[in-house]
């Protein structure tokens, strides 16, 4: 019996059904399948200011296939817009909200199937952690992503305002230029353009199976999105006779074929950080160390920003996730066997799909001319990075760089004294007490590494730090340095002027002291307050586990 059926018939069944008929309950609809729709519209984000038409198609299709659609809504940061401030100590808690927030919905309620709906980066994981723990049947429907923008010939993305701070900072262009490029870098609806966090996670959950395929690669505005979430429903009402669950798709080697297609595609360092989190919650043994043993395997085809020439959009004309899925395949870098929520193994679903990528077309290569030949998501170790931090080597012109380090205890701190030109070629900049614990909330650090960019200084500085970077980052920058300062990681004992080693090819991250040295100052190092006692920040400081871990609040 449906868990929705199974209380609207039990021993309360007259008060249940007279709260369910006043939502538009009728004689008939008690024994249908209640499916949440989890909602994450907000005017708040281009991201997702589409998502109430998304949902509003789904409702109806999942009404006409014989469900109760009942809508709730999600919260949804802006890491756009909050970006460089603190706000953005939030972005990364709002994953944690989400989950909670559609796990007590649907549990509270008794639903029978969830379908949600996501556009900002957070969304994604978010619900996904909802639905590894609560296991019943479960779709998602990625908002889509946003259309380029345009300036004399040029694609523009949200990025590209980031980096022409630095470049106006510089000198490079003027004020005119500055305010050219806000106008025009973010032309409507959808998620960031490029191959940056949210397009990086919707090509992972098409991978595990849990949204259709071609979905991850949508515009936002275009009718086909609209059609994909009216399909998705069809699909979850399916999936629920069927008794299709989330935990039937996560296995480990879905995640291993979504770390592949991550690698292939060129994505976010945040992707580690989530994949992690749904792996853990899902009970899948999967560790740091998974994605440098498929880094060395996958080369990337994809030519994607931030650091390549095209946009999702773009990837989309040239056959989306499928035909960099199928190339994978084919080459035996990917697991066909593992299914999707249709109960369609991927090798059936990738039956139709070319062999090889059109030629008409160079947004993918073939394995056989790949843009690099190895993944390009390494793990860098070293003692001052005992867990592990991620690096983006892909493009990086100095994957090498030893030099004398200046120490930031802030976003902010840093970011000025970039602007003020200090911050010199050859440096290593260490942003730190922006972990988990510390920020609280472990914030991008998208207006800092911008601004290196425009600076010109991208392939001359090295910038390490135990916050995160958007995905819109790229350049020697190494992030998710665990241990993080705030409990006492070796990141907390570095001085102002220490050599350090940044090197993306032994993939070491090293502070070049003696051991006695770093045994003093570690016996000296003072624990510094909290910054955050009280309220979600508070509460998140207490409760996050360690972003090797995946930076869970849920975990024992």
């Amino acid at each position: 019996m449906l868990r929705s059926t199974a209380i609207t018939q039990g021993i309360q069944r007259s008060p249940n059904r007279a709260m369910l008929r006043a939502v538009g309950f009728g004689d008939g609809d008690f024994n249908k399948p209640i499916i949440g729709i989890a909602n994450g519209y907000s005017t708040i984000t281009p991201c997702n200011i589409g998502l109430n038409d998304l949902a509003r198609r789904s409702e109806e299709a999942a009404r006409q296939a014989g469900a109760m659609p009942q809508m709730f809504g999600t919260i949804t940061v802006s890491d756009g817009i909050s970006m460089g401030t603190e706000g953005m100590k939030y972005s990364l808690v709002s994953r944690e909200v989400i989950a909670d927030a559609i796990e007590t919905a649907c549990n509270g309620q008794s639903m029978d199937g969830v379908l949600a709906i996501g556009g900002c980066d957070k969304n994604m994981p978010g619900a996904m952690i909802a639905m590894a723990r609560m296991n019943i049947p479960a779709v998602f429907v990625y908002g889509g992503t946003i259309k380029p923008g345009k300036l004399a010939g040029s694609d523009l993305t949200v990025v590209s305002a980031f980096e022409a701070v630095g470049q106006h900072a510089s000198g490079k262009i003027n004020e005119e230029q500055l305010t050219a490029i806000e106008k025009n870098a973010c032309p409507g609806a959808g998620s960031c353009g490029g191959m940056f966090t949210a397009n990086t996670m919707s090509a992972v959950i098409e991978t595990l199976g849990l949204s259709l395929p071609h979905s991850s690669t949508m515009a936002a505005e275009d009718e086909e999105k609209a059609n994909n979430a009216a399909r998705s429903a069809e699909v979850l009402v399916d999936a629920i006779k069927a008794n299709i669950r989330p935990l039937d798709l996560l296995t480990k080697e879905a995640f291993e074929n979504a770390i592949s297609v991550i690698m292939a595609v060129g994505g976010s360092t945040n992707a580690v950080l989530h994949l992690l989190a749904i792996a853990r919650t899902a009970g899948i043994d999967l560790c740091i160390d998974d994605f440098e043993r498929i880094r060395e395997q996958v080369p990337v085809i994809c030519d994607l920003k931030p650091s390549g020439r095209y946009v999702t959009v773009d990837l989309h004309k040239a056959g989306g996730i499928p035909q960099v899925m199928k190339l994978l395949l084919e080459a035996g870098l990917l697991n066909g066997e593992c299914r999707n929520v249709e109960g369609k193994t991927i090798s059936e679903l990738l039956k139709d799909v070319p062999s090889e990528p059109s030629r008409e077309q160079d947004v993918i290569r073939p394995l056989s001319n790949p843009l690099y030949a190895k993944g390009h998501l390494a793990i860098l170790k070293g003692n001052l990075a005992s867990e592990g931090g991620v690096a983006k080597i892909s493009g990086v012109k100095t994957p090498v760089l030893t030099g004398p380090a200046k120490v930031f205890e802030s976003e902010e701190a840093c970011l000025a004294a970039i602007l003020d030109n200090k911050v010199k070629a050859g440096d290593v900049v260490v942003v730190r007490y922006e972990g988990p614990v510390g920020g609280p909330g472990m914030r991008e650090m998208l207006a800092p590494t911008a601004a290196i960019v425009g600076e010109d200084l991208g392939d001359k500085v090295a910038l390490i730090t135990d916050g995160r970077f958007s995905g819109g980052t790229y350049g020697l920058v190494v992030g998710h340095v665990a241990p993080e300062a705030a409990v006492g990681g070796t990141i907390a004992l570095v001085q102002e002027g220490d050599s350090i080693t940044v090197d993306a090819e032994q993939r070491l991250l090293q502070l070049n002291i003696d051991d006695a040295e770093l045994e003093r100052r570690r016996i000296a190092w003072v624990k510094p307050q909290p910054r955050y006692t009280t309220g979600i920040l508070g509460k998140y400081a207490r409760l996050v586990s360690s972003s090797s871990n995946g930076a869970l609040t849920d975990q024992p």
